[in-house]
């Protein structure tokens, strides 16, 4: 096994290598040693969706309008946080219809960065491709929502600027700023995550006490700040992409 894999990695690479192998193989892809083709980036993205499916199965099975759980009340917080900012920045009537993609969003990023935490476990948002997946799923629901409510020919239009004559220049520059948008999201959530994690590695290396409970605890701050943003940012596309020209 590779020492330098998570545990639940290893553990993945000894008992279904054969199906990361099969996995790989449909997507044409190949490992570069057969015998470890899980990476800890996708094996944490699996746990966290596991984990998140496991939470709304509990969460579903005990609500109660009269005596609402712990979990319950978590969950309405986030809820109501995630559509008061949706109203804010989408509008009240439109960020209503997003709040489901906005939410998963949050609640994923916030799982995938807090998990790193966790002795033996890694946050899979430091590896570059984990914030770039996301990323890329954002940038294509916004132009989705944007071209299906407002239709082809009047969603191009906001590539062509204010006045007809800019058209030829403000086409390639407005395109250039839509694709630089993922690549935006990605590197500020790659970096910052993957920055948080070498600088708590490093005291946990110098110190066992003092300086990783600081460190575990702005951990937790850029965690949350990081998935907030990111949401944040998703819930500005959507605005510009659903928003009437006046």
């Amino acid at each position: 096994m590779s020492t330098h894999e998570a545990l639940l990695t290893q553990l993945f690479n000894q008992y279904l290598a054969g199906l990361g192998n099969a996995l790989l193989a449909l997507f044409g892809q190949t490992a570069t040693d057969a015998r470890y083709p899980w990476a800890d980036h996708i094996v944490m993205q699996l746990l966290v969706a596991l984990i998140m499916i496991v939470l709304f199965l509990i969460l579903r099975s005990s609500l109660s309008v009269d005596k609402p759980s712990n979990l319950q009340h978590i969950f309405e917080l986030i809820h109501g946080f995630v559509t008061e900012q949706a109203d804010d920045q989408v509008g009240h009537h439109e960020g209503r219809h997003h709040v489901v993609l906005f939410e998963t969003l949050f609640i994923f990023l916030l799982l995938a960065n807090l998990i790193g935490i966790v002795p033996q476990f890694v946050s899979p948002t430091q590896f570059v491709y984990v914030p770039a997946g996301c990323a890329l799923i954002a940038f294509c629901y916004y132009n989705f929502i944007g071209l299906k409510k407002q239709g082809l020919l009047k969603y191009s239009k906001q590539f062509l600027g204010p006045i007809p004559a800019m058209a030829p220049l403000m086409i390639p520059i407005e395109i250039i700023a839509h694709l630089a948008r993922p690549l935006s999201l990605t590197i500020r959530l790659f970096a910052n995550m993957y920055a948080g994690e070498q600088v708590t590695l490093v005291f946990l290396s110098l110190t066992y006490l003092v300086g990783p409970s600081i460190f575990m605890g702005l951990h937790v701050f850029v965690s949350l700040l990081q998935a907030y943003i990111f949401m944040l940012m998703t819930m500005m596309y959507v605005a510009g992409a659903v928003a009437e020209e006046h």
